[in-house]
C-alpha cells in the first residue's frame, strides 16, 4: 500500500475513535438530557408536559426571568466599566496604559463565586464599605442586596472580555473615518457614540455575548450568594435534592442551552447585513492625541476608581485570607497565617486531587487538539470538519448541563475491576474537565499548526520519513508552543471548574479545588480557610496565564529558528 494510503488510513482510524469519544462524552449526554425533559416521567411516551409544568410553577418562572435579568444587566454594567477603560487606553497617550489594560484582565483570574463572600464583607449591607457610608453620611447603598449582589459579582469578573475585544475593534478602526466625521463637525462624546463605537461594534458583540452566555449559566456565584431562584441553581437543586429522575432539572438544561445557542446566534445575526470594513490598506487605527493636564486628571481619576472597583474581590479575598475574626467592622480584627495552615494540613486532599485532575485532563486536551488539528489541517479525511465543530461545540454546553447529562447516561454503568458506577467514579470528573476544556486546546492548537508551512513536512517524506516521523520529529516539536500554551489555558482553567464537577463529586474525599472552596464558604467557620484556597486557585490561574504568554512568545522564536534551519537542509539536499 502506498505510503500516502496508509496514513490516510491512519488519520481515518483516529478521526474515528475522536469521533466516537466526542459522541459518547459530550453528544450522548446532551441527546440523553434533551430526550429526558421531553419524556413522560410515568409512562415513557414523549411529551411537552414538563415544559408546560415548567413555565406554569411560580418558582420556576421567577427563575427563568431572574436569569435573564441578571445576565442582561451584568452586560450593561460589565459594558459600563470596559468602556472608559477600553476608549482611554486606546484613544489618548498617556503613561500606564499597558497597566491598565493588564490590570483590567485580573478579574478574569479569579472564578466569580470564589471573591463572591469577600464582595458581601466589602460591600454587604454590613460591609467595609457601608459601614464607613453610614458612619460618614448616614446612609448605606444596596450593593449586594438580592439579585444586586449576583449582577456586581458577575460583571466585575466578565467585564474583561469586552474590554479585549473591544480594546482590538478599537485599535482597528480606520482613522480615516474618524478625520472625516472631525471635518464635519462631529466631536468629543458625538465623535465616539456616532462613528467610532459603531465601527467597533463587532468586538463588543463578541464580548457582549460572552458575557451573557457565562452569567446566565453560572452556578456557583447565586449559590454562594443565596440566591436560588436562577436556572442554573435551580437545575443544580432539583437533581442534588429530588434525584436525576426529576424531569424538571433536565427542562432547565434544555432551557440554558437554547439560550446558549441563542445568544450565539443573535450576536452572528447583529452583523449581518452590515459593512465594517476599513477605507485604508491595512487599516491604520485610530489616531491618539494628548490630554490637556485637567482631562489627563479626570481621566486618570475614573481609571482609578474602575480598577479599585474591579479588584476589590480580589483585595476581599486576601485580607479574609489572612484575618481572623471579620464581621460588622472595615477590617479583619486581626491578621494571622492560620488558614493557610489549616488547609495544607486538612484540606490538601482538594489541592492534590486538582493537580492529578486538572493535569490529565489538560494532558488529554492537548493529544486530542493535535490530532483534531492535524485532521482537520492536513487530511482528507471525509468529516472532518464536523470533529471542529463538535469538538468546539463544549463551548456552548454549561457545566451544570454535562454534569446532569453524565448522572443520567452513566448512573448504570458498572465500571469493570472498580465496582462502581462511572458517574459515582472520579475519572468521570477528569472527562468531564476534558470535554469541558477541549476548544481551548483545540483552538492553540490549530493556530499552532496553522503557522507551520507543509513543505517542511514534505521536505521531511522527500528524504525519506514516514508521516509518523514527520509528525513526531517536525510536526509536534514546531507546535510545542502552542501545544504548551493550550495545556496551561485547559489546566488552569479546569483547576477552578465548579458548575460540572459539583454534580459529579459522590464523595468528598474526590473533591477538587473548587468544590472544596463552595463548601468551605458555606459557613462562618470555613470562610478563612476557604479564603486561603480561594487564593490559592488565583495564584495556579495566575501562574498558567503568565506561563501561557511566556511560552507563546518563545515558541515565535523556537518556531523561526526551526523553520530556518529546515530552509537551509532542504535547500542543500
Amino acid at each position: 500500500m502506498p505510503s500516502f494510503m496508509r496514513g490516510y488510513s491512519n488519520a481515518a482510524w483516529i478521526a474515528t475513535g475522536l469521533a466516537f469519544f466526542l459522541f459518547v462524552f459530550l453528544v450522548l449526554p446532551i441527546i440523553k438530557v434533551i430526550y429526558v425533559a421531553f419524556q413522560d416521567p410515568h409512562s415513557g411516551a414523549l411529551t411537552l408536559v414538563n415544559f408546560a409544568d415548567f413555565f406554569g410553577a411560580a418558582l420556576f418562572q421567577a427563575s427563568f426571568f431572574n436569569s435573564l435579568y441578571v445576565a442582561g444587566m451584568s452586560v450593561l454594567l460589565a459594558t459600563l466599566i470596559a468602556i472608559p477603560l477600553a476608549y482611554y487606553t486606546t484613544r489618548f497617550n498617556f503613561e500606564g496604559a499597558v497597566l491598565i489594560q493588564t490590570l483590567g484582565i485580573i478579574p478574569l483570574i479569579m472564578p466569580p463565586f470564589v471573591g463572591a463572600v469577600a464582595m458581601v464583607l466589602l460591600l454587604g449591607e454590613n460591609g467595609s464599605v457601608n459601614l464607613l457610608l453610614d458612619e460618614w453620611f448616614g446612609f448605606t447603598i444596596p450593593f449586594m442586596t438580592g439579585l444586586n449582589g449576583v449582577i456586581l459579582v458577575e460583571s466585575i469578573h466578565y467585564f474583561p472580555f469586552i474590554l479585549i475585544n473591544l480594546s482590538a475593534a478599537l485599535i482597528n478602526v480606520d482613522r480615516a473615518m474618524e478625520e472625516s466625521a472631525q471635518n464635519l463637525g462631529a466631536h468629543g462624546t458625538r465623535l465616539f457614540r456616532r462613528i467610532v463605537f459603531p465601527l467597533a461594534m463587532p468586538g463588543y458583540i463578541a464580548g457582549a455575548s460572552l458575557v451573557f452566555i457565562k452569567v446566565f449559566d453560572d452556578i456557583g456565584t447565586p449559590l454562594l450568594l443565596n440566591i436560588n431562584n436562577m436556572l442554573a441553581p435551580q437545575a443544580y437543586l432539583r437533581i442534588s435534592s429530588i434525584g436525576i429522575s426529576d424531569p424538571m432539572g433536565y427542562v432547565i438544561s434544555v432551557i440554558l442551552v437554547a439560550f446558549s445557542i441563542f445568544s450565539l446566534w443573535v450576536s452572528l445575526l447583529a452583523m449581518r447585513g452590515k459593512d465594517y470594513d476599513t477605507v485604508q490598506k491595512g487599516g491604520g487605527g485610530l489616531a491618539k492625541r494628548d490630554m490637556r493636564p485637567w482631562e489627563k486628571a479626570i481621566c486618570y481619576g475614573i481609571i482609578i476608581l474602575i480598577l479599585l472597583f474591579v479588584l476589590s474581590p480580589h483585595i476581599g479575598l486576601m485580607l479574609l485570607s489572612f484575618g481572623t475574626v471579620w464581621s460588622f467592622s472595615v477590617l479583619p480584627d486581626a491578621f494571622t497565617l492560620e488558614h493557610y495552615v489549616t488547609v495544607f494540613e486538612n484540606a490538601s486532599s482538594y489541592i492534590t486531587n486538582t493537580l492529578l485532575y486538572a493535569g490529565i485532563a489538560a494532558s488529554a486536551d492537548v493529544i486530542i487538539g493535535t490530532a483534531i488539528a492535524y485532521i482537520v489541517l492536513r487530511t482528507g479525511v471525509i468529516g472532518r470538519k464536523w470533529l471542529d465543530y463538535t469538538a468546539m461545540g463544549a463551548l456552548a454546553i454549561p457545566g451544570v448541563v454535562l454534569g446532569i447529562g453524565y448522572l443520567r447516561t452513566f448512573h448504570d454503568f458498572q465500571v469493570p475491576l472498580v465496582d462502581k458506577p462511572l458517574a459515582t467514579w472520579w475519572v468521570i470528573i477528569v472527562i468531564a474537565l476534558t470535554v469541558r476544556r477541549l476548544p481551548y486546546a483545540l483552538r492553540a492548537c490549530m493556530a499552532a499548526l496553522q503557522q507551520i508551512s507543509i513543505m517542511l513536512e514534505e521536505a521531511a517524506e522527500n528524504l525519506g520519513a514516514t508521516k509518523v516521523t514527520t509528525v513526531r520529529r517536525i510536526v509536534v516539536p514546531l507546535m510545542s508552543g502552542g501545544i504548551m500554551a493550550g495545556f496551561i489555558t485547559s489546566f488552569a482553567t479546569a483547576s477552578v471548574e465548579l458548575s460540572a464537577t459539583i454534580m459529579l463529586v459522590s464523595n468528598e474525599s474526590d473533591a477538587p479545588l473548587a468544590a472544596g472552596i463552595y463548601e468551605l464558604m458555606q459557613s462562618s467557620a470555613g470562610r478563612g480557610p476557604g479564603a486561603a484556597l480561594g487564593m490559592i486557585a488565583v495564584l495556579i490561574v495566575g501562574l498558567g496565564t503568565y506561563l501561557s504568554h511566556r511560552f507563546i512568545e518563545r515558541s515565535k522564536h523556537a518556531r523561526e529558528a526551526v523553520a530556518i534551519v529546515a530552509e537551509e537542509a532542504k535547500t542543500h539536499v
